[in-house]
């Protein structure tokens, strides 16, 4: 059986064992010409048994620090410890946990690991391979160590645990290796490691040793991070895929040092406070754009290796620029080589195809309520934050998760157990990741891409809730852009779209996306989403970028669009870059610099977003185009002062337009995106001052124009001025 691979335990047979004053010693090797065991200068040769099993007697009483020496027909002899003379690298705490889904650092003791040990008279280095398959019959480990041939290294079965284990000595960090394993259907299956950090580069498909030695500078980043509240501090995201961002000039890609000092240094110039990125977890098709995971615990190969994912993160940390990953624990492919049907059956999938197939993706469902399968995502999620510093995990199709009919038509799906459409395990899954995640990191933040009404997304686990720290405002996305796409003439009558936001603004934690699934699959460009002519178009996007800063919630543009992108998104060539030759895209892009700056040093702007005291309507009709509000600080950053915007989607300037002020005095223009600069008409009003008018039930008011197709933003203007550093001086 062991020669099969289908012995449980070859560590019994297998190794050095103690037998009657003797040591007899057994060894695998099925293609040799001989085997010869060396201790202590002996040279014992091993006689062939049986299918490739050699064994020697030693005349010794105890186990001697022994290596084999083995020589095949055409070579020459090769002298290599023995993998079974050691002992389990798990212990029955691990095996216990892993059980219970409760071992939260489980990438510790899974996947492969080189170790050193002390040894006489020089250190032992290996590999310790570790992987779940509770359903083989049989695990052997295989890579360019053994020449692929798996017959050299079954595994043995800790306990009842499922867990497969062997020390491999001499395997070292870059070693390639897959598992053999056997199914209950006897049918062997060759499989990449589910907790594999490294992965050779798609379209092949193995797994890679890995053993990092990256140093960290980051410290800084982290202690301020976890000293303040993201509800409550400024957060504008550009969302990334890093494959398309940019390229070199020959088309290839760069590498996540080359990247990360690019992002860092334009992330930087463009004032925003995050990146988001595309997932950066290891997939086989690029056109999937990473959200179809094969090894959930390796950044791609694409872009070089852990480290150097490791220093694009440190990089932009170095720069104050926070990272949150996309992260996909929903579904997973079907390819052969990766999680579905692991050990022979379904695994890590849920058995029953009405709840582990997902229809839309032609993917797998994890089977959520699985105490290994639960632990396998809850320590990923806690892996990116621990491993790589990441600052947020951004959770794609949340609402796939969180419904049993998703997708699905009736007859297609299970209820629970109480009878309704609800996930229950899903949902206990979500509470789980974040309550972990936030126990260990409570700086960090989570995002849920959520595109429905599930109720408490946000709230805090304590009070039944998902425990999310932000969700995705799917509602403001959708309305918005539905009343933008419009003919300025015919959005009097379609205001809702655009003020309806407000009325349930406060009532999760709103990130404002325009990520990168509105400029695809033929819905185009943001900025071809804009009615009009081309002057129009611009006009558009401009005041809706503004109206978007200024709206409660915090912010996240996909790239390109803050340069008015002219061609939807292609994940197979970069950005259109050269288009910032020409003005009116450097004038978009000049912009959104602006208002990322001006949105930073205003709490008015990000402080109170979640307070119904931070924004208050003082024309929020829409029916003649117009709307106005203000926007104020919470109680700690009073001393900041409000914000008064006013947008007008019209496309003719309005004169003598009375605003309310919160006090009187003089206003300046923070932002007017009519300015010259921003390739607008050039109606701007620069300063205005309070008449003394109550107006809007605010104590004051002030008469302006406000632009065609654009927005201001007013502010207090201090008793003595200096000069400011309002975007029109920027400009």
């Amino acid at each position: 059986m062991v020669a099969e691979g289908r012995h449980g335990s070859p560590h019994d047979v297998l190794g050095a064992h103690p037998d009657d004053g003797h040591v007899v010693v057994r060894a695998l090797r099925p293609l040799a010409a001989s085997v010869t065991v060396v201790a202590d200068g002996v040279r014992t040769p091993m006689t062939h048994v049986t299918d490739g099993v050699w064994e020697a007697v030693l005349d010794v009483t105890d186990v001697p620090d022994y290596r084999l020496e083995t020589t095949y027909d055409d070579g020459s002899p090769q002298l290599a410890d023995d993998p079974y003379r050691f002992w389990p690298t798990l212990g029955e705490t691990d095996l216990h946990l892993i059980n219970e889904g409760r071992h939260e650092e489980l990438w510790r003791v899974l996947g492969a690991h080189v170790r050193h040990y002390d040894g006489d008279p020089e250190e032992i280095v290996g590999t310790s391979f570790a992987v779940w398959a509770p359903k083989a019959l049989g695990v052997r480990v295989k890579g360019d160590f053994t020449g692929w041939d798996g017959r050299l290294h079954p595994m043995r079965q800790l306990g009842t645990s499922g867990v497969w284990e062997l020390f491999v000595p001499g395997v070292r960090g870059g070693a390639t290796y897959k598992y053999e394993i056997l199914g209950a259907d006897e049918r062997w299956r060759d499989k990449a490691d589910p907790m594999a950090s490294a992965t050779q580069v798609p379209p092949e498909t193995a797994s890679r040793v890995f053993e990092s030695t990256y140093d960290w500078d980051d410290a800084a980043w982290l202690e301020k991070r976890d000293a303040r509240s993201a509800v409550r501090s400024p957060m504008s995201v550009y969302e990334v895929h890093l494959g398309s961002w940019r390229r070199r000039p020959d088309g290839s890609t760069y590498s996540y040092a080359e990247l990360g000092g690019m992002l860092a240094d334009y992330c930087t110039a463009m004032g925003f406070t995050h990146v988001e990125l595309m997932p950066v977890m290891e997939h086989p098709f690029g056109g999937s754009w990473g959200y179809q995971v094969t090894s959930y615990y390796a950044p791609t190969s694409r872009f070089g290796d852990p480290d150097g994912f490791r220093a694009l993160v440190d990089t932009l940390h170095q720069r104050d620029i926070g990272v949150i990953l996309d992260w996909v624990p929903g579904h997973f492919p079907k390819d052969e080589f990766a999680l579905a049907r692991f050990d022979g059956g379904p695994l890590y999938e849920h058995p029953d195809p009405r709840r582990g197939d997902q229809p839309d993706w032609g993917t797998h469902v994890f089977d959520f309520g699985r105490n290994e399968v639960r632990n396998f995502l809850v320590a990923n999620a806690l892996y990116w934050v621990e491993e790589f510093h990441a600052d947020g995990i951004r959770v794609d199709a949340v609402a796939s998760m969180l419904y049993l009919d998703y997708s699905r038509e009736d007859g297609e799906w299970l209820p629970n157990q109480y009878g309704g459409r609800e996930h229950l395990e899903a949902m206990a899954l979500l509470q789980e990741t974040n309550a972990v995640v936030y126990r260990h990191h409570p700086g960090i933040v989570t995002v849920a891409e959520e595109s429905t009404s599930w109720p408490g997304v946000t709230r805090p686990t304590s009070e039944g809730g998902l425990g999310f720290g932000f969700k995705w405002n799917m509602g403001w996305m959708h309305d918005s852009l539905q009343y933008i796409e419009r003919e300025s003439v015919h959005r009097p009558w379609h205001a809702g779209e655009i003020t309806f936001s407000m009325a349930y603004a406060y009532s999760e934690n709103y990130v404002l996306p325009i990520s990168h699934d509105e400029v695809v699959h033929g819905k185009g460009s943001l900025l071809r989403k804009m009615p009009g002519d081309r002057w129009k178009q611009l006009a558009n996007l401009r005041a809706y970028l503004a109206f978007m800063w200024s709206h409660p919630g915090k912010q996240l543009l996909f790239m390109g669009s803050e340069f008015a992108q002219e061609s939807e998104w292609a994940e197979s060539r970069e950005l259109d870059w050269w288009l910032l030759e020409h003005s009116e895209h450097a004038s978009v892009q000049r912009l959104v610099r602006d208002l990322n700056v001006v949105y930073t040093e205003h709490p008015a702007l990000w402080s109170a977003d979640q307070d119904h005291d931070g924004f208050t309507w003082l024309d929020g009709d829409a029916g003649d185009n117009l709307l106005a509000f203000v926007r104020r600080p919470d109680p700690d950053h009073s001393a900041a002062g409000p914000l008064v915007c006013v947008v007008n989607f019209g496309d003719a300037p309005v004169h003598d337009y009375r605003v309310g002020l919160p006090s009187a005095g003089d206003w300046a223009e923070l932002i007017n995106t009519d300015q010259h600069a921003y390739a607008g008409s050039g109606v701007v009003n620069g300063t205005v001052t309070g008449t003394g008018d109550a107006w809007q039930g605010q104590p004051d008011s002030a008469v302006l124009t406000v632009p065609p197709l654009g927005m201001v933003w007013l502010a207090p203007e201090p008793a003595t001025s200096s000069g400011g550093t309002s975007a029109r001086h920027r400009a």
